[in-house]
């Protein structure tokens, strides 16, 4: 077994290729072996997935091609669109991994990846999971608790929470506006800093509010809206977007948790870090919310885990 992973590089395994080419006897010029060595991380069940028999990098890359055009129709032809993103998935997978290209460059290559439909399909081809359902369902189960351990605590974290809540009708809470509430208040729980992460402006000032912005969701609200701020949650926005590497990605998203979610999906489907500001949170959603990846938790997340199943 000594040899089996040089067996699988020259079998053209790609999980063990990708890292071929280290420093050794035979490669002294190589990179150091313990430099940026390549390996998933996030439970992603295709990590860098092998072509697929029968095609070739020329035949997948004119499948790519038929999809930037389709998508330039004012009627993409979705069913076709899901059939070229299965196919070309290896390519756009490897491409990703090892080049690691710029966002800008992927919404231009791969602009069907950017879509709703295309995110959710792309997180179930790397991670084998439903994101939008077992996010959704995770979250109407956990809600109930995480209002609890909102109202329990005191001082300048409780008045963050009770300026949350304020939005919220005790008697029929909205589900939309009682998941806002949870996504806005478990950074606030793990320590996170969300107020480059979650940004509400109005209409006349959304070009400010992209400069400051790096990777986040913009809320879009009228410049009479009397919702405004940090803590609002309850708006009636007139768009909602997802911000990736300071750029807008995806755009009319229907509420806040939707997009959160999407954007989740998009860091899996784009192989990104998670901003260090989000950091817990985001690490949260995947190892308790969606049960991907390590299972030894740092406290904190451990903490609230055990919080919210107590």
């Amino acid at each position: 077994m000594a040899n089996y992973r040089t067996k699988l590089r020259k079998a053209g395994c790609e999980d063990v290729a990708i890292n071929g080419g280290k420093r050794s006897k035979g490669n002294p010029e190589g990179e150091s072996s313990s430099k940026n060595i390549k390996r998933p991380k996030r439970g992603e069940a295709n990590y860098p997935p092998n072509l697929p028999e029968g095609h070739d990098e020329t035949s997948l890359e004119n499948a790519r091609m038929f999809l930037v055009e389709e998508m330039k129709k004012k009627q993409p032809n979705g069913t076709l669109i899901s059939q070229m993103m299965d196919q070309s998935f290896p390519l756009r997978r490897q491409e990703i991994v090892k080049k690691v290209p710029a966002v800008q460059n992927m919404v231009e290559r791969w602009p069907a990846l950017f879509t709703e439909r295309q995110v959710f399909a792309e997180f179930n081809r790397i991670a084998s999971k439903n994101l939008e359902g077992d996010f959704f369902e995770a979250l109407d189960q956990y809600a109930p608790r995480f209002i609890e351990l909102f109202k329990t605590k005191k001082g300048t974290v409780g008045q963050k929470f009770r300026e949350l809540m304020q939005h919220m009708s005790w008697m029929t809470p909205d589900v939309t506006v009682l998941h806002s509430v949870v996504l806005k208040g478990i950074p606030i729980l793990l320590g996170d800093d969300s107020s480059e992460f979650y940004k509400t402006c109005s209409d006349t000032a959304r070009d400010e509010a992209l400069e400051c912005i790096t990777v986040g969701v913009l809320t879009v609200v009228s410049e009479d809206s009397p919702h405004e701020g940090q803590s609002s949650v309850d708006l009636q926005p007139i768009s909602t977007a997802i911000i990736l590497e300071g750029g807008i990605v995806t755009d009319h998203i229907k509420n806040l948790p939707q997009a959160v979610c999407l954007l989740f999906g998009l860091t899996y489907a784009l192989h990104l870090d998670y901003p260090k500001c989000m950091a817990n949170t985001l690490n949260f959603i995947q190892t308790v919310v969606l049960g991907l990846g390590k299972k030894n938790l740092p406290p904190k997340l451990l903490t609230l885990k055990n919080s919210l199943l107590g």
